[in-house]
């Protein structure tokens, strides 16, 4: 079997990221803000502008993409499935929004990343926001996302192990498996 694999929501806790950073540089930029884990989208999440969003993560991008830390037992889980499936890592990141003289970066900071975690994998792809083509190109048979608009998309095609978030909880439907760490993954995979 071919698992495509997410990273935001997915490998990284982003909602914790973003309350405590967010709720950081909103204080420290003298921003009000209301913290709502139930919200996917950054700016509804602290009640900020998106050109606030764009400060923060201007502000926050390279070290979250350098070194915020994989969830927990996401190494040792992956490696146990790459025994007996084939694991690709499809991620939005990409180089939108990045000045054209940085172009390469981020993806540089990915695969550096996932071998800073020790996240092995068959194949990187990086992708635009329609990620359900990607999986389709590449026959990927289940794949583990966290976006309300990726899991219902892809959810249409393939199964989706859902992984919690407090923005995803009512998501459900046929093909939509929830799913609460990293070895309940691959407790329902096996």
């Amino acid at each position: 079997m071919r698992i495509g694999i997410d990273i935001d929501g997915v490998l990284v806790d982003l909602v914790r990221f973003v309350a405590d950073y967010g709720s950081k540089f909103c204080y420290e930029n003298n921003i009000p803000y209301t913290v709502k884990k139930d919200e996917y989208n950054e700016a509804e999440a602290l009640g900020i502008t998106n050109e606030q969003v764009e400060k923060f993560w201007n502000t926050y991008l390279t070290f979250y993409a350098k070194n915020y830390p994989a969830r927990n037992f996401a190494s040792e889980v992956i490696t146990k499935l790459r025994k007996k499936h084939e694991v690709y890592i499809i991620t939005a990141r990409n180089e939108e929004g990045l000045p054209k003289e940085t172009y390469g970066t981020m993806q540089n900071m990915v695969k550096k990343w996932l071998i800073d975690n020790k996240i092995e994998y068959d194949k990187l792809i990086f992708t635009g926001e329609n990620k359900l083509a990607t999986c389709i190109e590449n026959h990927i048979d289940m794949m583990i996302d966290d976006a309300p608009h990726n899991v219902k998309e892809i959810s249409t095609k393939i199964p989706v192990l859902c992984f919690d978030n407090p923005y995803n909880e009512s998501l459900e439907g046929n093909n939509i498996i929830r799913v609460y760490s990293w070895y309940d993954i691959l407790n329902k995979i096996s």
